[in-house]
């Protein structure tokens, strides 16, 4: 690899403009153009941003409704439990399918997958607009979380073609990471502002408009990549397909509905004991078949447990203050959903200015380091809103968390991402990205459950609220600490012979 021990490895998200890859220096000297090696044209720094603006949108999806789900709920004369449905519809399929997506991508090919998926979950979404009952928006849904369940692990194998060499693809997914938790908070903001001026249903509009132009650009713009040979591709692994999927979808769905009811009710109770016994079957599954979905030790290595756990957390992060803050300021505080919408400006321009900062202080300090101290920063964040009053000030009260938590998890997804796919063999990037976009899917749902029960100790709605924010300021204290003993037993960057050439200088490591 060209890269000396000294060189930043996240100086520039992308190769610089003219910057040859030695895959182009190869191709000029056998005669044969890099650019129609495949078919397409690679064109670095474009293809880059169609993949980010597809994976922002994809996240996006998740709240696009969360804003006008009651006026959704009084279109459709829907009681509680039908909101729950509307709202978990497109992320259970899309948590559930992930790992059998980054399977299909493994084994088919990653532009092909990206395609299917991004078509399914266009056209699921222009159906969806034009939804004219309550069932048929909530399968609309669960359609589209189909689409993107294909299509996320499909857009990291595609992006990792498009900067084959490691050092560019570390720079890369040290901004992947940021734009993620950018999709989730845009939710909130267009929601409100489309909301008040327009029909809820042009939300779908969104996801529709970036589909297709996404699929326009796709063969031009993006190599297909390496095919696995025939004798060499993984099996699909049915069995732990179904397992993982029905699993993580009803053990997710018993999370989701605790909100509503308390953890002995049967809604509650049966669906979480299901889907554990399912999980519990699916890792017994993968120690048995040839070709496991989650290769046992896969996600064990402390480095890349300290990247999953770090987007969990991020996640988590930003759904719970989209959902609390929404709550306080709409019904503590009587603000519209548009002033609520802007609220959260200031939020989304932290994340933004910090993601260009972060991204090269991964190639500086390390993956690790930047992970650990976006830990800390969201930690103090989430400290000053559990400070939280019924009479608390904006300006005073809100915003200065408002403002840290972005920037901490801006740092943590950049590192996070960086250290869940380094050192990955070609042959599993799609798992890779499967196993990344799970830990991001399952941050809110897990974190939501978990931090609203310790909400619901209080009598004082508000006071709840604050606890909640404790909680989750201990819990990023915890893991920050608990961090730094996992990334020094991760000792030296590991070499696989499998991948050549595929080592990441030691900072991407931490």
């Amino acid at each position: 690899m060209p890269t000396s021990p000294g060189e930043s490895v996240a100086e520039r998200a992308l190769p610089a403009p003219g910057e040859k890859t030695q895959k182009a220096e190869m191709a000029e000297k056998t005669g044969k153009s890099a650019e129609t090696a495949r078919g397409a044209r690679p064109r670095p720094g474009l293809g880059f941003a169609v993949l980010a603006v597809v994976q922002c949108t994809l996240i996006f999806t998740i709240t696009l409704i969360s804003v006008p789900l009651p006026i959704i709920g009084r279109e459709f004369g829907l009681g509680s439990a039908d909101l729950v449905l509307v709202s978990a519809a497109y992320g259970l399929p899309y948590s559930g399918l992930l790992l059998f997506g980054g399977r299909l991508t493994d084994r088919y090919v990653g532009r092909r997958m990206f395609v299917v998926g991004l078509a399914v979950f266009g056209l699921a979404s222009a159906a969806a607009a034009f939804a004219p009952s309550f069932w048929a928006l909530v399968g609309l849904r669960f359609t589209q979380g189909i689409g993107a369940a294909m299509t996320a692990p499909a857009a990291v194998a595609v992006l990792r073609a498009l900067l084959p060499e490691p050092a560019a693809f570390g720079r890369a997914m040290a901004t992947w990471g940021g734009v993620s938790v950018l999709g989730a908070t845009l939710g909130p903001i267009v929601s409100g502002v489309v909301t008040t001026w327009v029909s809820w249903r042009w939300m779908f509009a969104v996801p529709v408009v970036v589909s297709f132009l996404a699929l326009a650009v796709t063969k031009p713009l993006m190599p297909e990549g390496p095919a696995a040979p025939a004798e060499g591709r993984p099996g699909l692994d049915p069995a732990g397909a179904v397992l993982a999927t029905l699993g993580i979808s009803i053990g997710s769905y018993g999370l989701i509905v605790s909100g509503d009811h308390p953890w002995t009710a049967t809604t509650v109770f049966v669906p979480l004991v299901v889907g554990a016994v399912l999980l519990g079957a699916f890792l017994l599954v993968e120690r048995r078949v040839r070709h496991p979905l989650l290769p046992p030790g896969f996600a064990r290595q402390p480095r890349r447990v300290v990247g999953l756990v770090g987007i969990l957390l991020a996640a988590a992060a930003s759904g719970l203050v989209n959902f609390l803050l929404s709550l306080y300021l709409q019904q503590e505080r009587g603000w519209s959903p548009l002033a609520t919408a802007g609220a959260f400006v200031p939020f989304t321009i932290a994340l933004i200015a910090t993601n260009k900062v972060a991204a090269p202080l991964v190639g500086r300090w390390g993956a690790g380091k930047v992970t650990i101290t976006g830990l800390a920063v969201g930690a103090v964040g989430f400290a000053l809103l559990a400070g939280i009053k019924s009479d608390s000030t904006y300006s005073l009260g809100l915003l200065p968390g408002l403002i840290l938590l972005p920037i901490g998890a801006s740092f943590i997804f950049s590192g996070s991402a960086v250290l869940a796919t380094a050192h990955v063999p070609q042959h599993q990037v799609g798992l890779a990205g499967g196993v990344m976009n799970t830990a991001m899917e399952l941050g809110p749902t897990v974190g939501l459950a978990a931090l609203m029960s310790v909400a619901a100790t209080q009598t004082d709605v508000v006071v709840g609220y604050a606890w909640a924010f404790g909680a989750a300021a201990v819990a990023y204290l915890v893991a920050a600490v608990v961090s730094v003993g996992l990334i020094r037993r991760g000792g030296p960057v590991p070499e696989d012979g499998a991948e050549a050439g595929a080592k990441v200088a030691e900072p991407v490591g931490g």
